[in-house]
């Protein structure tokens, strides 16, 4: 199979993150690109479907030490996919309870505009 292979400046525009932060997901051990015989790094299209995933992660509020460790999992191959779920169902399970906490909220709330709304008519 032919990998597509980029430097860090192309990679950068290709995923929409500035080089600083490729430079600290790197540093972070989020990510390992390869290096040519110039240490040169080079990303490859495998790398843009993980810093999406990890773009995913981050917008679900997963903390970046529960992400650097399922990232660390990951590198460690197929023998790690029990512990990835298990931080996946972590997560998932917070945003249940986040939406849960959110639609008490909302039906606070549109009680409150019912009981005005209902106020209004009566008038």
């Amino acid at each position: 199979m032919n990998k597509n292979y980029y430097r860090i400046g192309e990679f950068s525009k290709k995923i929409n993150l500035t080089i600083d932060t490729l430079r600290f997901y790197e540093k972070e051990n989020l990510i390992k690109p390869k290096r040519d015989q110039n240490n040169i790094r080079l990303y490859s299209d495998n790398d843009i479907s993980w810093i999406e995933f990890i773009k995913r992660l981050k917008q679900t509020g997963m903390p970046l030490k529960e992400i650097k460790i399922y990232s660390a999992l990951r590198y460690k191959g197929d023998s790690t996919i029990n512990e990835r779920l298990s931080l996946l169902n972590s997560q998932k399970k917070r945003l249940e309870n986040d939406n849960l906490e959110i639609k008490k909220h909302i039906d606070f709330l549109n009680k409150k505009i019912n009981t005005y709304k209902s106020k209004l008519q009566h008038k």
